[in-house]
């Protein structure tokens, strides 16, 4: 294959025909730019020619899928709120891993009830010595508040434009569960911190298992490490948090975006 770009449109003649927009024009000038020298347009054509030859439905862009003016700035930002949350999760993934090196999970140190543990003096620690640490913090809080807001926007959006419906019950089923697992990632992670708040939080997360039926005991005994809070809570918690649902989450968020990969962006019912 050549290296030599064949191509004799003269964009610039053309970009001066368009009616478009100071931020339109310098985005579309740098595209241009980059692709006579990195061949994108022809790379990504190659690419949608496999997609296809292996069978395979590529997701229609909304301006395609309903045949709406064909700009690069038109988005839907109720149809984007997946990604979004994929984007958070992975800022918060990103900077949860940096904040391990410096979190100690042990409830050691506090001498009578509300004294400061080996958990929370971390935290501090974190806060207060570790360059960045207050930045990295409120990074990882706000994209894990981000998450479950945009997670729950997404399933709303799914639900009233009816997208759950035939042939996506499976990946609305997923969706479900991904929901359910993002909001006990989020209640392990408040945990973690050890301070008043957490404390209760896991004593009501506790008295929540006990009063589920049947297996009342057991989750509590298998989440909590028994009917009252200790360290074998906080560890509890801590594997939880940083070893098992980032593995489940990640396996079932490419299981999920895979059938939608499959089966395409769903129009409104």
């Amino acid at each position: 294959m050549s290296l030599k770009k064949q191509d004799e449109m003269d964009h610039n003649a053309w970009l001066k025909n368009q009616d478009l927009t100071v931020i339109e024009t310098a985005f579309l000038t740098t595209l241009i730019w980059l692709d006579k020298r990195l061949r994108i347009v022809d790379y990504l054509e190659l690419l949608e020619t496999m997609y296809y030859r292996a069978n395979l439905q590529m997701p229609k862009s909304h301006t395609e899928q309903y045949d709406l003016d064909n700009k690069f700035w038109y988005w839907y930002p109720l149809y984007s709120l997946g990604s979004l949350s994929i984007v958070a999760y992975l800022v918060a993934a990103v900077s949860g891993a940096l904040l391990g090196f410096y979190y100690a999970p042990s409830t050691a140190g506090a001498a009578a009830q509300g004294d400061p543990t080996a958990a929370y003096d971390s935290l501090v620690m974190i806060m207060k010595d570790v360059q960045f640490g207050y930045m990295l913090r409120s990074i990882h809080r706000w994209a894990a508040q981000f998450m479950v807001a945009a997670v729950f926007l997404h399933m709303l959006r799914v639900y009233f434009t009816g997208s759950y419906k035939e042939p996506r019950e499976v990946n609305w089923i997923l969706g479900i569960v991904l929901i359910g697992l993002t909001l006990l990632f989020g209640f392990s992670g408040y945990v973690l911190p050890w301070k008043q708040l957490s404390y209760w939080a896991a004593q009501i997360g506790v008295e929540m298992a006990l009063a589920t039926p049947i297996v009342g005991e057991w989750a509590a005994q298998l989440l909590f490490g028994g009917f009252t809070l200790g360290q074998a809570t906080l560890v509890r918690m801590y594997i939880l948090h940083v070893f098992v649902l980032p593995f489940v989450v990640t396996g079932l968020i490419a299981l999920h975006v895979g059938i939608v990969w499959v089966q395409g962006i769903a129009e409104p019912h």
